[in-house]
């Protein structure tokens, strides 16, 4: 590698070094960005500043991005609509009376499904779950960073393995220009091999299921254990469960009809990021409608209920919008590239899966998105398996769960950030906690990619 390969791992390397010294993501995303910036300007630091504001400018620019955005920020809205409805606690009040949720067990185990069966939108997935989730974790003396572990490691693993949504389509879309008969069988063909995937999911109800848990988190658990009260977000008097769950179900399933509408009567070639809007959208209107039906809002005030909420979730929408301005800017540099090429010059083709498994990882880990991973070194990763030997649906695996290892270690990833978001729970406390689960799943699964690459090469 030359010097100026070394120097485009410098800004996410800087930013990972400030979260963890100072516990301040924003401090950590605006250094790691004037950085990039700065190399790209030749060095000029004073170009660097302005050139990211510029490249903030760009990214608001993509009509993707700012629809992501414009979720999570109308999603405020949503969960303070079912707040003051009732709706959340009259929900957390029905899962314990039916015995559902009455337990520790039972708690982790429909906190757990529900993260699995939302599988057409990580965002999605994360909000909801964590919505019904801290109410009921904060009753039975659970701690929220045990919330955003569960909730984090059903999110995207699912989405990595079931594929009818936006991922899958994305991906789908990657791979459809080298030459293969039927790409689909290729992408199909990664869910037994996603390796890091199905063990995450397989650690997940191993934790729910014997009520046991490691490292930092087991200490977390015992400290809210041992509280002698236990402080929950202000609820509202409990209502109807209704006035949650309908909500949901219109985000859930709205998005699920939306994808199949834009996509022309195909759930994989639908707009993730129009379909999220649009549902959330929806929901809200029917949250706002069922506030206003109970009698509980003062005639008048929806609005300023709606704007509370927004504003509630403006510092996460921060984060959120920086990392995406970060990656943006990586891109440029070629930080991605870089690491790719790393996983081009590797000479024993058995090894490959393996490699690009902690490759990927090791790019989404500095960059903070499984999805631009993915787009950068997918690419890479079907000639050298094509090349090489590798079935292609083990590279294009050990890609798609590499992707997401990264995402789950690393302090600056969106889906990290939304998780503890949606838990309420400090965001660097969730990555300490949620870290020995994911490098005993990613350490398990490059031991099974090098064996997998050992048969079939």
């Amino acid at each position: 590698m030359t010097l100026a390969d070394w120097l485009t791992i410098l800004p996410p390397v800087l930013a990972l070094a400030l979260a963890l010294w100072t516990r301040n993501v924003y401090f950590a995303l605006g250094g790691a960005i004037w950085l990039s910036e700065t190399f790209i300007a030749a060095f000029n630091p004073a170009m660097g500043v302005l050139a990211g504001v510029e490249r903030a400018v760009s990214v608001l620019g993509d009509a993707g991005n700012t629809r992501i955005l414009l979720f999570c920020v109308i999603i405020g809205a949503l969960i303070e609509y079912m707040r003051r409805s009732g709706g959340i606690s009259g929900m957390v009040n029905w899962l314990v009376r039916s015995g559902a949720a009455g337990t520790r067990r039972r708690a982790g185990v429909v906190t757990a499904l529900t993260g699995t069966l939302i599988f057409v939108e990580t965002n999605i997935s994360l909000l909801a779950t964590g919505i019904m989730g801290r109410p009921l974790f904060d009753r039975l003396k659970m701690s929220r960073e045990r919330l955003a572990y569960l909730i984090d490691s059903t999110s995207a693993p699912v989405s990595v393995l079931i594929l009818l949504n936006g991922w899958g389509a994305y991906v789908l879309a990657l791979i459809a220009g080298y030459g293969f008969d039927n790409p689909l069988e290729i992408l199909i063909g990664t869910i037994p091999l996603n390796f890091y995937a199905l063990l995450t999911l397989a650690g997940v109800f191993l934790t729910v299921a014997t009520d046991r848990t490691i490292g930092p988190l087991k200490a977390r658990e015992r400290e809210v254990r041992e509280a002698d009260t236990v402080e929950p977000g202000e609820e509202a008097k409990p209502g109807h469960a209704l006035d949650m769950g309908l909500p949901v179900a219109v985000l859930v399933l709205g998005a699920l009809g939306f994808m199949v509408w834009t996509g022309g009567g195909n759930l994989l070639q639908g707009s993730g990021s129009k379909s999220i809007l649009w549902a959330v959208c929806l929901a809200t209107l029917v949250a706002a409608l069922l506030l206003w039906r109970s009698g509980r809002e003062e005639k008048g005030s929806l609005i300023t209920t709606g704007f509370k909420g927004m504003g509630e979730l403006l510092p996460a929408v921060t984060v959120i919008f920086m990392a995406i301005v970060l990656g943006a800017s990586l891109k440029a540099l070629g930080t991605g590239e870089v690491l790719g090429g790393l996983a081009a010059g590797f000479p024993l083709p058995w090894a490959l899966p393996a490699i690009i498994f902690i490759i990927a990882g090791v790019a989404s880990f500095t960059t903070g998105t499984s999805w631009g991973t993915y787009g950068i070194l997918v690419p890479v990763a079907i000639p050298l398996a094509i090349g090489g030997g590798v079935p292609p649906s083990l590279a294009l695996a050990a890609v798609l769960g590499g992707g997401v290892f990264g995402d789950h270690c690393s302090p600056i990833s969106d889906t990290s950030i939304i998780a503890s978001f949606a838990a309420e729970c400090d965001h660097i406390e969730h990555v300490r906690t949620q870290l020995p689960y994911a490098l005993i799943a990613g350490t398990s699964a490059v031991v099974l990619y090098l064996v997998a690459g050992l048969l079939t090469t």
